[in-house]
């Protein structure tokens, strides 16, 4: 966060210094071309005297019409100086809020990525404490469900822990044997016996791919239902655990709800809109942006209820196979935005940051407005300065 403050600190100093210094230009070429209406108006002054003679009305006629194309060409060549001016004043100042607007969005989405990634491995640590204490009670039915309920309050974010049993491993339990303890509705932790030939376990993806890996890793998102308030869409850290003998004992899985995940974003997204050192320079701009999380076949997973984001853009999907970061310009409900999306760490999803366009282009569109208007008034001065020195001249 530090890094981030100060990169934001340096960039508004860069844009400040930038807008001094076109201001700068734009006065020094405003004075130079006064400077040059009032030498055009002293040249044409003593052409005329050193040629004029006493009643020589056609000479003095000819004067005249040199005297105004020479003021029309100092008005034109200060109105093309002052329009390049503020032509190069604009691309520049664009430049560099293009790069303090990067500079920022990647910044807040690496830091709303390791939040989500703390979130993620916190998760992990708990579950393992609870999984180590199973490991050391596979004796008995009775001893596994007392070691799930003994670690369940280091983590009550996560939804339940559940120990799904090979077939017959404990005879006295049946084919299948998977407790299952988890919140009820009154946020307690309630015991439920989940394993039965209508929730075959042993078919599920989670478990089949733990009997393979012989490792820990996220199960892919899921909808369980089985008419009860556990019924939800999930995702499951899952690990396989071993007997004495190193056989297959049973998988053991925490549960996390997508309801939690989103209002877990949805905090994170608040913290870091209203942070005020992140955002001690808004230069106009009511960084309106919010976050989803996706996963690497697109699909939005994690998102606010009316942001869904499905992803089918070619690139940005083969970027997020591969766990690589990037920037993406597209229309989102119908609105031209920007989106930052990178890795969440432990975990195949993607955070993705969305920003409207028009939110970020506001100092931008500012700064050429009044770019705009002072260019248009020198010009109109210079006119008038040289318009009043014609006049003058015909006094």
């Amino acid at each position: 966060m530090y890094d981030q403050k100060q990169r934001e600190d340096c960039t508004a100093l860069i844009l400040f210094l930038l807008f001094l210094q076109e201001l700068k230009k734009l006065a020094f070429f405003f004075v130079v071309s006064f400077n040059c209406c009032i030498f055009a108006d002293k040249v044409g002054k003593s052409r005329f005297c050193s040629r004029i003679r006493p009643n020589n009305f056609k000479m003095n006629q000819t004067s005249q019409i040199i005297r105004k194309r020479q003021l029309m060409y100092v008005l034109l060549v200060v109105a093309a100086v002052v329009l390049v001016c503020a032509g190069v004043s604009f691309w520049a100042f664009s430049y560099v809020m293009s790069a303090e607007t990067h500079v920022r969005y990647v910044g807040l989405q690496n830091l709303i990525s390791e939040k989500m990634t703390k979130t993620v491995s916190g998760t992990e640590v708990n579950a393992k404490n609870v999984f180590d204490e199973v490991e050391k009670h596979l004796d008995s039915p009775e001893s596994v469900i007392a070691a799930l309920k003994s670690k369940t309050s280091l983590a009550p974010d996560v939804r339940g822990y559940f120990a799904a049993f090979e077939p017959d491993y404990f005879k006295e339990k049946g084919r299948w044997f998977e407790p299952y303890v988890h919140h009820s509705d009154n946020s307690e932790f309630v015991l439920t016996m989940v394993g039965s030939a209508r929730h075959d376990y042993t078919k599920s993806d989670w478990y089949v791919r733990a009997k393979k890996s012989k490792g820990s890793f996220w199960s892919e998102p899921y909808y369980y239902y089985d008419g009860t308030d556990i019924s939800g869409h999930y995702c499951t850290f899952v690990e396989p655990l071993f007997d004495a003998n190193g056989q297959l004992a049973c998988v053991c899985g925490a549960d996390i709800t997508f309801d939690w995940l989103t209002k877990k974003l949805q905090q994170i997204d608040s913290l870091y809109r209203h942070h005020e050192p992140l955002n001690k320079y808004r230069l106009m701009r009511d960084l309106d942006f919010y976050s989803v999380v996706v996963d690497y076949e697109g699909t939005c997973l994690i998102h606010p209820d009316d942001k869904k984001l499905p992803i089918k853009d070619k690139d940005m999907l083969q970027d997020m196979l591969q766990k690589k970061s990037g920037t993406k310009e597209m229309t989102v409900d119908g609105v031209a935005s920007t989106l930052y999306y990178g890795p969440i760490e432990g975990i195949n999803w993607t955070l993705v940051v969305v920003t409207p366009k028009h939110d970020v282009l506001k100092p931008t569109l500012v700064v050429g407005m009044v770019l705009l208007t002072i260019a248009v008034l020198g010009i109109v001065a210079v006119w008038i300065i040289c318009r009043r020195l014609r006049n003058e001249e015909e006094i």
